[in-house]
């Protein structure tokens, strides 16, 4: 028998009769149901529970685990000690004082005695043999021994208990009443507190049996619609595949749901379309042998697989016989499938848990700052903890553009020919610069001046060149490395102008597949988050074999080319992103792809071929040309391809989609063979002499190529962060992407300069690297996650409780000292005395009853004047903008002034001043950009405007000409034709208004009449 006991306290064992039934009966009869886990590496055992009462409120509730209230004890599990020997412990756990929990293995099967020790009360219950209990988890259990007999280690519970209302209704029924349907669950989206999920998923690694051939009905569940149909083919009757369409459950989107304070419990919640997809997947169960969670091979898609388990359990879908399996698809192919069905393993509980340690991370980090943000700058969001980091990297280089100081420097190139001996009289020219003068070289500031320059310039035209001396060499540029994400976002953008977004996009649907011209369907490429530059010996094998065939032995290298990254935090648990199948050539898949697949497609096959060719060989040639003395030297460089290597894959017609237009090979290799030809005391002629003038760029702007190689390098956030980090920078306005650049809004500006002033360290771009260094050891199991769980909340909440005790008027100080040259440049000689009260000084404000910011005066509320109100698009980006107001002169026929003014939504014209119970005529002028070049004429004649061209035919109803903030528009009614903007507004007449109005390109305003309003369904989570 197993004894569950402690031995220094005083145990009391109540052995209830056993029923002469058989062992699901048995079961049935105490309403439990034991689940089997037992670790690999120690004697701590995990598994689900609920509540058993002790002591006189003695109460058994169906469950599909055994669960221990208040047992108030550490417990250690023994066996028969004369079977199996003094010390073999199968299981112990210690308890905070209120929750224990434990199971048994498959092989035991001598009865069950379970004794729990407390000073004041006691419970004990018995089981009989329940034969192969644990065989839904493992074919078989592995014995385990342990040199102490009572250890203690750390609790792991998990509390499913329903609601308490749910608990006292349940009291006065029967407890073996029907089990609660899915479609009731669904009425009420799931929410449930989790403690720890080591009782859940166990690390022991057993060998279980192939899913391939099937022996029964077995159940994939994978993550989209595309995906499942191309597998189901694959797999055939004997398989269902369902989608779960991505994650069936969340933390739940409000205050609270992660709870530090109490060990870091989780509150999660379904959304409503996810009990759609959990109850097909029950459904589909039903006389299944197997269970196979195929989520993507990351620890988003780990949490997914944990996530579909966690539910259908909750809901007892899971019966006893059912085996849960856990396998992953590098790529969606037939061979692959089938291989990676032979060998399943069990859900890696590391992976879970580095999945919780990020998403608590990332709440934590969101629900504590944003609160902050919307009391100190009103309006304002959290960027998230990557996204942070990276706004921060886009602001610090605005900043250093902003604070750049331009420096002159002047170079001199020339032109030299000679005639050639023995041609027919053809002059040559060869291209040079200035690289040495008065004996000296010269740096890039030597000549800092016109004047400088132009002394140069004498003594050049004065001299005699020869040729000093000619040099060559060759060096070897080595092969590209095969795709990962972030290099593959980085080409994409570079070569093909796609967003990291888009490109994903596209990628994803390589990935999941398309249907061939013979009608079957495949995935053309392999998984797409990654950032290993590993590739399969199969692989590798089968594009050596093609380049052999296609480019010749000699492209080839003599051994396969091996690639290892070398970038922060690396990791290489996925393949390189490559084609399924490299002779799949990108002519084949023409008409089967739009044409940006196929160009992203094309991308990737000629990488990954070219990364296991030779490399390519440049021959350089640098001509040195001067004065017989070197006091003045010229120097002039030519290079060529002298064996293409790897470049042949990229001037393949295959490649032609993504070959680069311009062609001047021909002219490179003239221009080597004419440096080539020199000679060194050849003399030369000076042809011509420029001087250009330069001045020093500041450091580029970021693009989306250029950042994301950068948060790379900074080892910021995974591969498959990088597109949605951008997203997330944008849709918050904190970015605006103007020609591929990405520059920071002015609220972007004042978010990271906020983050950065008062949370410092969590700004700090090695904060974010250093978790994901963290977020990689958890994942290896090498760091425990409630720890660093604990360590960085505990660091970030000081972080909270001081910034929140800051007064708004610090905060505007601090923004108005980081930005103040940038605020006020826009004031008139940049003076900041008040014009109104003449006392005070003008200062960056922010508003409290809105999301706007201004330049007020500081003597308020005595003095309520407003410069300016300041938003992302009146923030001094032009500095051509109106402040106040302009007048641009009288009103023919009246004394009336016409003013330029600005407003909330632009900029606009007015007729008269601001007067109490007077409404000014207006006009907006939007619609120009340079809004200096408005005249009064202008000014007359949108203020004509809105000017009624007649009556409908139809109803008699005016049509009217109007100037809105796009431009001019007809408007009948309800309805709105834009007017084209090649038709200038003199020339509508009413019939050409009709015209406009009877046209597709026509919209409604207002609300549709007799439209019921769509009923939504709302779910108390």
């Amino acid at each position: 028998m197993i004894q569950l006991q402690k031995s220094w306290l005083s145990t009391t064992t109540v052995n209830f009769p056993t029923p002469s039934t058989s062992s699901a009966q048995a079961l049935r009869y105490f309403m439990m149901k034991l689940q089997f886990r037992v670790l690999q590496t120690s004697s701590n055992a995990n598994l689900l529970h609920s509540p058993l009462s002790t002591s006189d409120n003695v109460k058994c509730c169906k469950c599909s685990q055994l669960k221990l209230r208040r047992a108030r004890v550490s417990c250690t599990t023994t066996t028969n000690r004369e079977k199996f020997g003094q010390s073999y412990v199968l299981f112990n756990s210690s308890t905070d004082g209120s929750r224990s929990a434990f199971t048994v293995p498959v092989y035991l099967r001598d009865g069950l005695s379970i004794s729990t020790a407390d000073p004041n009360n006691a419970i004990g219950r018995r089981l009989t043999s329940y034969g192969n209990l644990g065989k839904r988890f493992f074919s078989k259990a592995k014995k385990m021994a342990s040199k102490h007999d009572n250890m203690i280690n750390e609790d792991l519970s998990v509390d499913k208990s329903p609601p308490k209302k749910q608990q006292a209704k349940k009291r006065g029924k029967n407890s073996s009443g029907k089990k609660k349907s899915l479609k009731a669950t669904n009425k009420s989206p799931e929410k449930e507190t989790l403690h720890d999920i080591g009782k859940m998923i166990s690390t022991k690694k057993c060998t279980l049996k192939h899913l391939y051939p099937p022996t029964g009905k077995s159940v994939v569940v994978v993550e989209s619609v595309t995906k499942a149909k191309v597998i189901q083919g694959y797999l055939g009757d004997m398989f269902e595949v369902l989608p779960s369409y991505g994650h069936v459950r969340d933390l739940a989107g409000r205050s609270g749901s992660v709870r530090p304070d109490d060990d870091f419990k989780m509150v999660w919640e379904v959304p409503s379309t996810a009990w759609t997809h959990l109850k097909s997947i029950k459904v589909a169960l039903s006389g299944a042998e197997n269970l196979i969670l195929a989520s993507d091979p990351d620890r988003e898609g780990e949490a997914i697989a944990w996530h579909i388990m966690e539910m259908l359990q909750q809901q007892d879908a899971l019966s006893e016989d059912i085996t849960i399996t856990r396998v992953v698809f590098h790529e969606i192919t037939e061979q692959s499938i089938k291989s990676a069905l032979r060998a399943p393993r069990e859900i890696d509980v590391n992976l879970v848990h580095a999945y919780l340690t990020r998403r608590a991370l990332d709440y934590l980090i969101g629900f504590n700052v944003s609160p902050l943000l919307w009391r100190k700058l009103p309006g304002c969001q959290s960027a998230g903890r990557v996204q942070s980091a990276a706004l921060a990297l886009i602001c610090d280089r605005e900043m250093e553009v902003d604070e750049f100081q331009p420096q002159e420097y002047w170079t001199v190139d020339a032109q030299m020919n000679r005639k050639e001996q023995g041609s027919s009289g053809e002059d040559f020219s060869i291209s040079a610069h200035l690289t040495q003068f008065d004996s000296k070289k010269l740096t890039q500031f030597s000549i800092s001046s016109h004047t400088e320059a132009k002394e140069i310039e004498k003594k050049i035209n004065q001299a005699d060149f020869q040729i000093i001396s000619s040099k060559k060499n060759k060096m070897r540029k080595n092969s590209p490395t095969p795709y990962i994400t972030s290099t593959l976002q980085q080409d994409a953008a570079n070569k093909l102008h796609f967003t990291a977004t888009y490109t994903m996009k596209l990628a994803q649907k390589l990935y999941e597949g398309v249907e061939l011209s013979d009608g079957k369907a495949v995935g053309l490429i392999t998984y797409t988050r990654t950032d290993g530059l590993h590739i399969s010996d199969d692989a590798v094998t089968d594009i050596r074999s093609l380049v052999v065939e296609r480019y010749g032995h000699g492209f080839a290298p003599e051994n396969a080319r091996k690639y290892f990254k070398k970038v922060k935090n690396a990791q290489e648990a996925h393949e390189a992103i490559r084609p399924t199948d490299i002779r799949r050539l990108p002519s084949m898949v023409v008409g089967l792809l739009d044409e940006d697949s196929l160009k992203l497609y094309t991308l990737i096959w000629s990488r990954t071929v070219a990364c296991q060719m030779e490399p390519a060989t440049i021959e350089q040639i640098q001509v040195d040309i001067g004065t017989a003395d070197e006091y003045i030297m010229f120097r002039s460089t030519c290079s060529r391809v002298d064996f293409l290597g790897y470049q042949a894959v990229f001037k393949d017609v295959e490649t032609k989609a993504i070959q680069d237009k311009e062609n001047n090979g021909e002219d490179r290799e003239k221009a080597f063979k004419i440096l080539a030809a020199l000679k060194p005391g050849d003399p030369l002629h000076l042809n011509e002499m420029e001087l250009k003038q330069h001045h020093t760029q500041p450091p580029p702007r970021y693009s989306e190529a250029s950042l994301v190689k950068k948060l790379e390098e900074l080892g910021i956030g995974r591969p498959s962060t990088y597109a949605s980090t951008m997203k997330v920078l944008q849709d918050r306005k904190y970015v605006i992407v103007k020609s591929r650049v990405l520059y920071p809004e002015f609220r972007g500006r004042m978010v990271s300069a906020f983050l950065c002033h008062y949370f410092s360290e969590v700004t700090d771009y090695s904060f974010t690297a250093d978790m994901e260094t963290e977020l990689d050891n958890v994942s290896a199991g090498l760091t425990e996650w409630k720890g660093l769980l604990r360590d960085y909340w505990t660091r970030f909440s000081s972080y909270c409780e001081r910034v929140s005790g800051v007064h708004i008027h610090e905060v505007e100080k601090m923004l108005e000292k980081i930005f103040g040259n940038y605020i006020f440049a826009s004031l008139p000689e940049h003076n900041r005395a008040c014009p109104s009260c003449m006392q005070g000084t003008l200062i960056f404000k922010v508003s409290r009853y809105g999301a706007g910011y201004f330049i007020g005066c500081d003597q308020h509320p005595k003095c309520k004047y407003i410069a300016k109100t300041l938003d992302e698009d009146d923030v001094p980006q032009n500095n051509n903008s109106i402040e106040g107001k302009k007048v641009l002169g009288l009103y023919p026929g009246s004394s009336e002034q016409v003013l330029l003014k600005s407003g909330p939504y632009g900029y606009y014209v007015q007729l008269g001043e601001d007067r109490k119970q007077y409404l000014p005529k207006r006009a907006s002028v939007s619609h120009i950009k340079d809004v200096d070049s408005i005249t009064l004429e202008d000014a007359v004649e949108l203020l004509q405007y809105p000017v009624a061209l007649g009556n409908h035919p139809k109803d008699g109803q005016p049509v009217v000409l109007k100037l809105a903030k796009v431009g001019f528009s007809i408007r009948h009614r309800r309805t709105i034709a834009s007017v084209p903007k090649n038709l200038k507004p003199n020339e509508i007449t009413l019939e050409k208004a009709l015209e406009l109005l009877s046209g597709k390109d026509v919209r409604r305003s207002g609300r549709p009449k007799n439209k019921p309003k769509d009923k939504e369904a709302v779910e108390t989570i």
